[in-house]
């Protein structure tokens, strides 16, 4: 949320105030825009539906670059979990039985066939096929 300061530089009776936004947003802000149009323009060759309007429930293929894995420990049956972005949005792709894939990692572009679901606000794809890329 932005924060209202006075401005040092107003003259006598003005008390121009000034919007100044929070650290960590001045700090990541331009390098988001700037991640999600270089992940964009790295996808647009693709013939995929972008993530934003990405259908639920219906057949799809999407494109993503992989922002992160984690895979699950312990006693719980095993998932690989992948969130892809295409810098309209992000999607978490989930892999049971597994605790890891062979070649997919942060920065590698992901093909993904499934159908995507909403749950808790956050997309997901269960299981879909997928082709690595890059």
């Amino acid at each position: 949320m932005a924060e209202q300061v006075r401005n040092p530089l107003a003259s006598g009776a003005e008390l121009a105030l000034v919007t100044r936004k929070p650290f960590v947003e001045r700090l990541t802000s331009p390098m988001a825009v700037l991640d999600s149009e270089r992940v964009r323009e790295r996808l647009r060759h693709l013939d995929v539906v972008p993530l934003a309007e990405a259908p639920l429930r219906t057949q799809v293929k999407v494109a993503g670059e992989v922002k992160s894995t984690t895979s699950s420990s312990g006693g719980s049956p095993p998932t690989f979990e992948v969130v892809v972005t295409d810098g309209t949005a992000d999607l978490l792709v989930v892999f049971t039985g597994r605790r890891r894939i062979a070649g997919i990692g942060p920065g590698r572009v992901l093909v993904l066939e499934g159908v995507v679901y909403e749950e808790r606000n956050r997309r997901r794809m269960m299981n879909p096929a997928y082709t690595l890329l890059a």
